[in-house]
């Protein structure tokens, strides 16, 4: 049985529905079936289930408002993740727990490899970071899986932000200066149903293949949904928010390679396949 937190978001619906199309056993919880931040009730929890792996994709991800709701985003992302490593611990689980590019400063040059320090510029990207370390020196048998820009059909996403404003304006301003790779949470999917039922222990990288800016994503978008908005790139400085963002998300992807598992499609080809399930579920775009 693979347990599937934070079922309700764009990553854990998408897991779901693999692991029901492959006739997988699962449970998907949300913090109405389990607050992860409650040890009793986790241990609980695990008693009454025989969970033989996690994928925990619940967090608390609004990185703006984390700075100013600290706390609450290391309740949910350090104590809540300690929790479900304490009890997968206990019974002999393993876990795959689902982190993000903005455990990185974003300074480095090159792609940034899976063994690299961490270094990260937000109260978000430090919960994650802390979460990871804690897996890592606590549970033997953990996957850490680092994704970025995520987009899926279930939840919001800079794609459905950027045909939304498409509709209503005529020129959109999005930082140019910003490096990284988008994330098919349709496809990420697959690959981490792959990576949990194997015994390939370790940390990696799992984005859709290619590097792109946000504005030039969003410049993607716009031609892909004949959309006429301009798209202005501006840079991150004539853009500020309260978390600092890496400049620099691109990742090497050398891990899943070593480890035998196949890279995702390429970003584009993956923003081409979102828009047509957009159509599919809500008949226009």
């Amino acid at each position: 049985m693979i347990l599937i937190t934070g079922f309700n978001g764009q990553l854990g619906y998408d897991l779901g529905k693999i692991c029901h199309d492959k006739s997988i056993a699962y449970l998907g919880i949300d913090k109405n079936q389990l607050d992860i931040t409650d040890k009793d009730a986790v241990n609980a929890f695990f008693d009454m289930h025989t969970i033989d792996a996690v994928i925990h994709c619940a967090a608390y991800t609004a990185v703006d408002n984390a700075e100013d709701d600290k706390d609450i985003c290391n309740k949910v992302n350090i104590d809540g993740t300690k929790n479900l490593v304490d009890a997968c611990q206990k019974v002999g689980s393993k876990l795959l727990f689902v982190s993000t590019d903005y455990v990185f400063d974003g300074m480095k040059k090159d792609l940034y490899d899976t063994h690299d320090s961490t270094s990260p510029l937000s109260i978000y990207g430090q919960s994650k970071a802390i979460a990871e370390n804690y897996i890592k020196n606590t549970l033997s048998k953990h996957f850490i899986v680092r994704i970025s820009w995520a987009f899926g059909i279930n939840g919001k996403n800079f794609v459905k932000t950027m045909l939304r404003l498409g509709k209503e304006k005529e020129s959109i301003s999005v930082v140019s200066d910003q490096f990284g790779s988008p994330t098919y949470t349709k496809d990420v999917a697959q690959l981490l149903i792959e990576i949990i039922q194997s015994e390939k222990y370790g940390i990696y990288h799992a984005t859709n293949e290619g590097f792109c800016s946000w504005s030039e994503l969003a410049e993607y978008i716009m031609v892909k949904a004949n959309c006429k908005t301009k798209i202005i790139p501006i840079l991150t400085s004539e853009y500020p928010t309260k978390a600092k963002r890496p400049m620099n998300s691109r990742l090497s992807k050398k891990s899943l390679d070593d480890a035998g598992f196949n890279r995702l499609p390429s970003w584009k080809d993956a923003i081409d396949r979102y828009l047509i399930e957009l159509v599919e579920n809500e008949g226009q775009l």
